[in-house]
């Protein structure tokens, strides 16, 4: 274990995956969210399978247990990828992230609901604190408004927010193909079927991107799939709880590029529930930390 380098990695994985959202954003006013997904998992698929080449596991990283649960875990994540993609045309990058934060605390729901996961009262009190966060970050874009700005703004924090619903129920998935699948092929096959379900989108409204558009779609495919390795190296190189929590340094990242690149500048209130989740994010990881180092006890307690 290398946690100094784990760390580094998945702070990497963070920036990249913020960069590609960015990407995203600046195409997001003319380019169908349907269409984005689709150069978003295509050109991420080669730098996925050129990394299984360079260590070796092609055959055995590729090698699907459960096709079903991939198929599901394909079809619920590319709902939340596109409704994300979506929301990025009518919302501030650094509230996109911080809506997104959501995904994580209906996750914990999500696994006691379907997975019959053992949920107490201080991870409830945590998600119920994040979702307080979640609700302050969506009041001002709720707010009735009978202008169209307000309404666009409305419908675009439903979209990421139903992405982020999407999103805690593909980690649900995730959950349970852990234990039969490797993880290169539940990366892996999550591009592929992303790829091939954009394709239905292809009727209701492709366009032909600009030349710019295209290098700014081909590059978020690219870092795509340069994300998921990163973020993949960084769970082998260090503890998951250890790293779990950089996760939140995307809203550094968002805040930076959303200032420097769109202009965009948040309002307290977005900062302070993006706060709130953060805090109830974090708390979340920490006490899965605790249980788990209690189960470790246990387990050598009981080894003779």
């Amino acid at each position: 274990m290398r946690p100094l380098r784990g760390i580094a990695l998945k702070l990497a994985s963070v920036l990249v995956f913020i960069v590609m959202a960015s990407l995203i954003k600046a195409t997001a006013q003319h380019v169908p969210a349907g269409q984005a997904v689709f150069f978003r998992s295509a050109f991420a698929i080669p730098v996925i399978v050129a990394w299984l080449v360079w260590r070796g596991e092609l055959a055995t990283g590729l090698r699907a247990n459960a096709p079903m649960g991939h198929l599901w875990r394909g079809v619920v994540g590319t709902l939340a990828m596109g409704l994300g993609f979506a929301g990025l045309a009518y919302l501030p990058l650094p509230e996109v992230t911080a809506i997104g934060y959501a995904a994580p605390l209906l996750t914990v729901v999500f696994a006691a609901m379907f997975l019959g996961e053992d949920v107490r009262a201080f991870r409830i009190s945590a998600v119920a604190l994040g979702m307080t966060g979640v609700l302050i970050v969506l009041a001002p874009r709720l707010s009735i408004s009978p202008d169209k700005a307000g309404t666009t703004e409305a419908f675009g924090a439903m979209l990421v927010l139903g992405g982020a619903v999407f999103a805690a129920l593909a980690q649900v998935f995730v959950r349970k193909l852990v234990y039969t699948e490797k993880t290169a092929a539940i990366v892996f096959y999550f591009s592929l079927t992303a790829t091939a379900l954009s394709l239905i989108t292809l009727p209701f409204g492709w366009v032909w991107p600009t030349p710019t558009e295209s290098g700014l779609l081909v590059t978020a495919g690219l870092l795509g799939g340069l994300g998921q390795i990163l973020l993949t190296s960084s769970y082998r190189e260090a503890d998951a709880s250890l790293v779990a929590p950089f996760d939140y340094a995307s809203m550094i990242f968002a805040l930076l590029i959303g200032y420097f690149a769109f202009a965009e500048i948040p309002s307290w209130t977005m900062l302070g529930g993006a706060a709130l989740i953060v805090t109830a994010g974090v708390l979340i990881i920490w006490r899965e930390r605790q249980l788990g180092l209690e189960r470790a006890k246990q387990r050598k307690a009981m080894t003779p």
